[in-house]
């Protein structure tokens, strides 16, 4: 959640306002102190431009997700974190954590042969295990991975 709390509105959109195909992050926006780049699919892009269109100001500086008491600098982590936790709980989702959607994309990409290697990247992981241990195993991928033999 700390990358994502650390946003600024010129890390998201471009000079004409649109949202970008890559977000550059800084080492001192990342949890592991690395710049990396995170790329955007097209559908994400697409939400966040409708958000984006939605914002009152655009300053380049200011945090892309603001709130309303601090819009220059946004959330924390920490608070970023609560609110997720409390959009769990609102939907039902048990036993869902700031990580769930970290763990959803890498399980994810991971079902579809995704090598591990671009997942570790992916996830700005610098080591293999970290990432291995985000990854969960369904009935759905052994099924696939036995149709292999």
């Amino acid at each position: 959640m700390g990358e994502v709390a650390a946003l600024r509105m010129c890390d998201v959109i471009d000079a004409n306002l649109k949202v970008k195909s890559e977000i550059r992050l800084t080492r001192e926006q990342t949890k592991g102190g690395h710049a990396r780049t995170v790329f955007l699919n097209a559908k994400l892009q697409a939400e966040l431009q409708l958000y984006t269109d939605t914002l009152r100001t655009r300053n380049s500086e200011w945090a892309f997700f603001p709130t309303q008491k601090f819009p220059r600098r946004g959330f924390t982590a920490n608070t970023l974190t609560q609110h997720m936790n409390g959009i769990y709980r609102q939907c039902q989702i048990e036993g869902a954590t700031s990580h769930s959607g970290r763990r959803s994309f890498i399980t994810n990409l991971a079902s579809k042969g995704i090598g591990v290697r671009v997942l570790m990247s992916l996830a700005g992981h610098k080591n293999i295990s970290t990432t291995q241990a985000y990854i969960d195993v369904n009935d759905d991928m052994k099924r696939r991975a036995v149709e292999l033999i």
